[in-house]
């Protein structure tokens, strides 16, 4: 995503396109991994000082509510966060906090009335293990029989 495409992004989502806002739209467009938010504003402010904590996090907050950026909810940790534009699901590391995106399937959605009165607005599947920098130290991955 170039910056006009970022810059048309932030306009049709009904944000305005400040350029503190702008910073974490392109920062975490470019991350190729899945930051906190405390490390979007310190990456947001090296480049622009006058960046506060606050603002980085109400950008945050912001742009997830308008759907161009999802948080990833990771128990026990730091929230993490991503632009990346295509629908996919994770898997997150439970010995290092490692997120990793994983190829988009269809998932079923539950049976209407399983659910309740409750809607459904969208669903995603997150794997949860060890990834394969931890697996091997602790003597998890075997061969199947």
């Amino acid at each position: 995503m170039n910056s006009e495409e970022i810059r048309r992004s932030l306009e049709e989502s009904g944000l305005r396109c400040t350029p503190q806002r702008y910073a974490v739209m392109a920062f975490l467009v470019e991350c190729h991994r899945h930051p906190t938010a405390a490390e979007i504003f310190e990456a947001v402010n090296r480049m622009d000082p006058r960046s506060s904590r606050a603002t980085t996090y109400n950008n945050l907050r912001d742009l997830v509510e308008a759907g161009l950026v999802r948080e990833v909810a990771v128990e026990g940790r730091a929230a993490r966060f991503d632009a990346k534009g295509l629908r996919h699901h994770h898997f997150i590391c439970d010995r290092c906090g490692n997120v990793e995106d994983i190829e988009w399937y269809n998932v079923p959605k539950p049976a209407a009335g399983s659910l309740g009165k409750r809607v459904l607005r969208e669903s995603e599947v997150i794997f949860r293990g060890l990834c394969t920098k931890c697996a091997p130290r602790s003597g998890w991955l075997r061969t199947p029989r």
